[in-house]
């Protein structure tokens, strides 16, 4: 699935995190739109459970936002704390 660039204007203006609509870049960015993603292949992997090119993907994209949480960690342990706590996700 590939996102249109309205749904990905609504996850950086959701999240509530980027200084500007048109902040991408940030971390914070990244990481809701990682999560999103993640959420929708595990959605579809619930379906077709031998789909294991998209769980390959899905992988990826996990440790994908599992680095820049940890450059997160590294730089600003707040600006971590509070992203972990407005996406509902743990290490």
């Amino acid at each position: 699935m590939k996102l249109t660039t309205e749904a990905k204007k609504e996850i950086f203006q959701n999240s509530g995190f980027s200084k500007l609509d048109t902040d991408t870049g940030s971390a914070e960015s990244q990481i809701a739109l990682f999560t999103a993603r993640i959420n929708h292949l595990t959605d579809h992997l619930k379906v077709h459970k031998k789909d294991f090119s998209t769980r390959l993907g899905l992988l990826k994209l996990v440790g994908k936002r599992r680095r820049l949480l940890n450059y997160l960690t590294k730089t600003d342990i707040t600006r971590y704390r509070a992203i972990i706590a407005e996406l509902g996700i743990r290490k």
